[in-house]
């Protein structure tokens, strides 16, 4: 039976391992200093970290969606968070650059295989006029797992060293995935639920049509342009920007990176209300946070000298913000395709961001290098004005995506007979 309390137990132990996949995504944030002097390596080498776990995670999407269509939400969390504990283990124990990059590979594959598979129980254990609201706050407060990698992690890097904050961390993800395996349920009815054997056509027919949707286009650019300047900040290169970048010292810098979570949770639930209840609107919603985003970089950029504490706290809060603004897509992507291709919809959607970040990470680290003498990695605030710039690029492909598709996406519901006030799958 769907009781409150066993949806909300459900949906807890998924936030769960969300949160702590989160974590382990965020862990390096704070360490990269560390990591250069582990691996004795440069600027770009330290965003191969990134960049290769982002590029599985982008890269897994798409077949995460097919394999929890076809195997259930439940099986796949729970190999998923069996990989993270090996591969964050890995991590820990590594003492070259090629074992190193090697576990990170592992985390990504790990991270991949979450978040589409709570979102695939939300929509089965809930209604669907609550499903925006709770999306919402899967992703608001799973995020809060790059505050444990921002302050706690630091301390824990202090204290216990490398090994051991590393094994501390695999260790939580242990815990969780036992808990996972005793409660998750793949719907009220089935526990581990399972779909038809899929064939080679069979996929590509299924990823044509959900491609195909308008909705899910926009869910793509809208992924792609809000979240990419909130995960660059909180993956890799926000620490040595506030530091290096705008003179913070570490605590300042570790206070500021916890700020964006802050703002995440805090906007989070609001959009989930705003778009739950305004389905119609929800492009226009993104479309501001972008602008938003954009003006605040400028002026942080454009700032003569180390920025004010107040403009790095607003641009903080502001870069938060993107964060929820891209669950967005994933609501474009459930009122467009049939449960049937929901996963896949959304492993296609989850794309975007990742691949943006992943763009963006690396160019950050190729124009540091660029702009810093020899293999220096003492980084000028010069070089990280010219470094963020880059963002610009993205935001400017983004918009120009967003304003096509949104026409069409309103187009098509309008052809299906509805409008502002009747969103097809929203009810």
């Amino acid at each position: 039976m769907r009781s409150r309390r066993t949806q909300l137990t459900v949906w807890a132990v998924g936030l769960a391992i969300y949160l702590l996949a989160v974590f382990h995504r965020s862990s390096l944030a704070v360490a990269g200093l560390e990591a250069s002097d582990r691996f004795g390596i440069s600027a770009a080498q330290l965003s191969t970290f990134v960049m290769l776990q982002l590029l599985v995670y982008a890269a897994m999407q798409v077949p995460v969606g097919l394999m929890v269509d076809r195997w259930g939400s439940r099986s796949v969390l729970l190999t998923g968070t069996a990989l993270i504990v090996v591969a964050q283990a890995g991590f820990a124990l590594a003492d070259t650059y090629a074992l190193a990059v090697l576990a990170r590979v592992g985390v990504g594959i790990g991270d991949a295989m979450t978040f589409v598979c709570v979102l695939r129980m939300l929509s089965s254990w809930f209604a669907p006029r609550r499903i925006p609201l709770m999306t919402q706050l899967t992703g608001t407060l799973g995020q809060s797992g790059a505050i444990v990698a921002a302050v706690p992690m630091t301390w824990a890097l202090g204290t216990l060293g490398w090994t051991g904050a590393y094994l501390v961390a695999a260790g939580a993800s242990l815990v969780a995935g036992v808990v996972a395996f005793v409660v998750l349920a793949d719907t009220p009815e089935v526990r581990r639920l399972r779909g038809a054997p899929i064939s080679l056509t069979a996929v590509r027919i299924s990823l044509a049509a959900s491609w195909a949707q308008p909705g899910t286009r926009l869910g793509f650019w809208i992924h792609f342009t809000t979240q990419f300047s909130s995960t660059t900040m909180s993956l890799l290169w926000g620490y040595p920007f506030l530091v290096r970048g705008e003179g913070r010292s570490p605590a300042e810098a570790g206070l500021l990176l916890s700020l964006i979570i802050v703002a995440v949770m805090a906007s989070g639930p609001l959009m989930g209300w705003f778009i739950g209840i305004h389905p119609w609107h929800r492009s226009t919603l993104a479309i501001s946070v972008v602008w938003a985003l954009a003006a605040t970089w400028a002026v942080v950029l454009l700032w003569p000298g180390n920025a004010p504490l107040a403009l790095l706290l607003l641009l903080m809060v502001v870069v938060g913000v993107g964060g929820p603004a891209s669950m967005i897509g994933f609501d474009l992507g459930r009122t467009s395709n049939p449960s049937e291709r929901l996963a896949s919809a959304t492993g296609l959607i989850n794309q975007g961001g990742f691949v943006a970040s992943l763009v963006l990470v690396v160019v950050i680290g190729v124009v540091l290098d660029a702009f810093t003498p020899g293999a220096s990695t003492a980084y000028t605030p010069e070089a990280f004005r010219w470094a963020m710039s880059s963002q610009y690029v993205l935001w400017g492909l983004g918009l120009l995506q967003l304003w096509r598709w949104r026409r069409r996406t309103r187009s098509q519901i309008r052809a299906l007979g509805g409008g502002p006030g009747n969103v097809p799958g929203t009810a």
